[in-house]
């Protein structure tokens, strides 16, 4: 049984952690910021979102600037080194219910999945796509029939995009070629019960992935063998590796009640951590 830490507590719905220049971000759901947090849990930062939205997904460009993806009228926004949000790309002929995920590579290449249907009213239920948006902003879709997309995760050699397909209960790899398009499509690992959310890589090559349903973390070799299993007491949405030496598995976790109870001010989001036995390894 992990012993787990307990750094947070009151939040909402932590998403989409990152480990960044010595601490750990993430995205605080229907808060509307982004919490940055020190390697042993002091809250250094809150960064407020200035517009009648939340975050969903964060990931850095290599100069340095912050991209995220957002539930607003310019789903992917940037933040200038003066801290103003400015538009990133225009995304909005690519996906009618917004974007979910975002990872960048080392070129800057920014990959962002977006659902097919809109959960949250109702919609039947429709596949998602990936965009690719370059540094200079112009997107174009690099992959489509994607079951609910979720987490993703860049291979640590940068030759491998993995995705979290929650409802096809699996993770997907595609090939990353020269050109940043998305070529070879395979399954990563097959879940079974699994329902992924969030996932980063280790430096061994395997996964952790985030469980809402099944209120865990799992890390899963490539063929879906499960090597640990990770049990919190509430729904797990996403997991980042970090800290001093990166074996620090970082994991927000909250009460899942449905979209239809996600703005009702419920705050039963935690941030909690437990040691991992391989380090961080990939993007992000």
């Amino acid at each position: 049984m992990a012993r787990l830490t307990t750094l947070l507590t009151g939040l909402a719905y932590g998403e989409s952690p990152r480990w960044h220049d010595g601490r750990l971000w993430f995205c605080n759901w229907t808060a509307q910021e982004i919490v940055v947090v020190g390697a042993h849990g002091t809250r250094d930062a809150v960064i407020r979102v200035p517009f009648d939205s939340f975050p969903f997904s964060i990931d850095w460009l290599p100069d340095g600037r912050l991209l995220m993806s957002s539930m607003s009228e310019t789903p992917l926004l940037r933040q200038e080194r003066d801290g103003a949000w400015v538009p990133h790309a225009d995304t909005s002929t690519l996906s009618r219910a917004g974007w979910n995920e975002i990872v960048v590579d080392g070129r800057g290449n920014a990959y962002v999945n977006g659902s097919g249907f809109d959960a949250r009213d109702g919609d039947p239920f429709a596949p998602g796509i990936i965009a690719m948006v370059t540094p200079q902003g112009v997107a174009r879709q690099v992959a489509d029939d994607v079951h609910f997309p979720n987490g993703m995760a860049i291979s640590p050699d940068s030759s491998t995009l993995v995705i979290a397909e929650s409802f096809a209960r699996r993770l997907s790899a595609f090939a990353i070629e020269s050109d940043g398009s998305l070529t070879n499509r395979r399954v990563w690992a097959d879940l079974g019960n699994g329902a992924p959310d969030g996932i980063c890589f280790d430096a061994e090559g395997a996964i952790w992935y985030a469980d809402v349903p099944n209120k865990r973390c799992v890390r899963v070799r490539e063929g879906g063998e499960v090597l640990q299993t990770v049990d919190v007491d509430r729904g797990c949405f996403a997991c980042m590796l970090g800290g001093e030496d990166g074996r620090t598995l970082f994991v927000t976790a909250a009460q899942w009640r449905g979209f239809e109870h996600m703005t009702d001010g419920s705050r039963t989001g935690v941030l909690v951590s437990t040691r991992a036995p391989a380090p961080h390894a990939g993007r992000p």
